[in-house]
């Protein structure tokens, strides 16, 4: 590997001893198809927009045969760069995992290149994992998207158009009432946000604690719980055992893809017991399966906060 600034555009290459998918591996921190942080041009080059410890700084990412090349801009671009590898799955570990059903173990075989990435990034992580607290998809990407293009900051560096990088803690304070209204925001998610915010310097330690230390410091932020610690977990620091308890969907595509009918989160919890300290690893490549569980009603129909 080798880094380098070229006309104030820092650069980095980087040569993975592992088969890697970038796409499955950068994917986790995409939330929705409109996210101003996560973009995808037409050449296959990833751009990610953040937040760091040295300041905002803008990624390109792209693949060079089997070597990733990439760049980096603003004040946060050579922590980006340094982080690189983590963030494309180089610290995770799985020579331990095992896979107790043919459908993991099949998934596994065929999707090598999917591995755990550490973004190191906390903050990041936490806002829209707490957008997406008890409301659809949907709802929770649309307020994401109109939270970072009136709230953040454009991304530094030649960027694609639309690049943002996510409000600031001290940002998310700012952020008046009617503001909050507009972005489809309820006040429960509000009051978590800003809790988080005062807090945000010291929260960035549970990245380098890890493990479920780290997730209960999370959980010390009124209005953090399981699930929402689980999801910032996934994404910091790549938390293979960080099983998003609580969710919508997870444990019915446990239940129907493993035993043959749908679960609650102490059924799920029982049948991933075998995992351990691999849960949510095992998850991850049921998803990646293609598996689809079977629908028997209607879509649930989002709320929208900004007509109340």
């Amino acid at each position: 590997m080798s880094s380098g600034v070229v006309a104030g555009q820092a650069r980095r290459t980087f040569l993975p001893a592992y088969p890697l998918d970038l796409p499955a591996v950068l994917g986790p921190l995409r939330h929705g198809g409109g996210d101003p942080t996560f973009l995808a041009d037409d050449t296959g080059v990833l751009w990610l927009a953040a937040n760091t410890p040295a300041g905002t700084g803008s990624l390109a990412v792209r693949r060079d045969g089997r070597e990733v090349v990439a760049q980096a801009w603003g004040a946060g671009a050579q922590w980006l760069l340094d982080g690189l590898p983590a963030l494309l799955g180089d610290l995770d570990d799985d020579s331990t995992f095992e896979a107790h059903h043919s459908l993991i173990a099949d998934a596994r075989r065929l999707r090598p290149g999917l591995r755990l990435g550490t973004s190191g990034r906390v903050w990041d992580a936490l806002l829209p994992a707490v957008l997406e607290q008890k409301v659809t998809s949907r709802e929770a990407h649309r307020s994401w998207r109109e939270l970072c293009r009136r709230f953040g900051a454009e991304a530094p560096g030649p960027v694609p158009a639309g690049l943002r990088v996510a409000p600031t803690p001290k940002a998310v304070l700012s952020i008046p009432d009617w503001e909050w209204h507009r972005a489809g925001v309820d006040g429960a998610r509000r009051r978590t946000l800003c809790n988080a915010a005062s807090v945000a310097h010291r929260l960035e330690r549970a990245a380098e604690v890890g493990g479920e230390e780290g997730r209960r410091l999370l959980r010390l932020v009124p209005g953090i719980g399981v699930w929402t610690a689980a999801e910032i977990a996934q994404r910091a620091w790549g938390d293979p055992d960080a099983v998003s308890v609580g969710d919508f969907h997870i444990p019915d595509l446990v239940g129907w893809a493993l035993v043959g009918h749908p679960l609650d989160d102490d059924g799920m919890l029982e049948v991933l017991a075998p995992y351990a300290p691999h849960r949510q690893r095992a998850v991850r490549y049921l998803e990646a399966s293609g598996f689809r569980k079977p629908r028997f009603g209607p879509r649930y129909a989002g709320r929208d906060y900004r007509a109340m």
